[in-house]
């Protein structure tokens, strides 16, 4: 059931080219900071669409750590609203990097040459084309921070690099 009901969602804020970030500042639209939100939410996307292939139950979990990620990045690390955000820590990476192990065991990959989506089934390829978003996002991530001097995201880069990691290690699974 939705919170609100909208007549539109059309704010027309945006029609200069600029819009703001969480701390209400504006930025152009083709700043580095909305260059990285909108490769998180592409990465998240594509993982939807895995995860609607697939099934695959910790995708949700997942898109919701690209979520806060995302809000992170959309606020300044001095605004006072940031103390309040969740922050990507040690368990985070953990998650990942279990599930990475997991998945493993049940399904062992060769060391060898691995073309996108030839070798696995279609449903799978949705996994390799998530990943390769996701090491965008990675790259966008780290201009990000050096831009901005925002070394209080190097759990999320850090994140972000891992589930690159997973989500080739799911498209040889699936």
């Amino acid at each position: 059931m939705p919170i609100k009901d909208y007549k539109t969602i059309s704010t027309k804020l945006g029609d200069d080219g600029f819009s703001k970030n969480f701390s209400n500042k504006r930025f152009a639209k083709d700043d580095i900071l909305f260059e990285t939100l909108g490769t998180l939410d592409e990465a998240s996307t594509f993982l939807g669409l895995a995860y609607h292939q697939t099934n695959y139950e910790n995708i949700q979990t997942i898109q919701a750590t690209l979520q806060t990620i995302a809000t992170l990045v959309a606020t300044d690390a001095d605004h006072p609203s940031y103390e309040r955000i969740r922050k990507i820590d040690e368990r985070d990476i953990v998650f990942l990097e279990k599930e990475e192990q997991s998945v493993l065991s049940s399904s062992p990959i060769d060391k060898r040459l691995y073309l996108p989506g030839s070798d696995a089934s279609p449903r799978a390829a949705h996994f390799d084309v998530a990943r390769t978003v996701c090491r965008r996002a990675e790259r966008r991530l780290v201009q990000f921070i050096n831009a901005r001097k925002r070394e209080d995201l190097a759990c999320a880069l850090k994140y972000v690099n891992r589930l690159s990691d997973l989500l080739f290690i799911l498209a040889r699974h699936f």
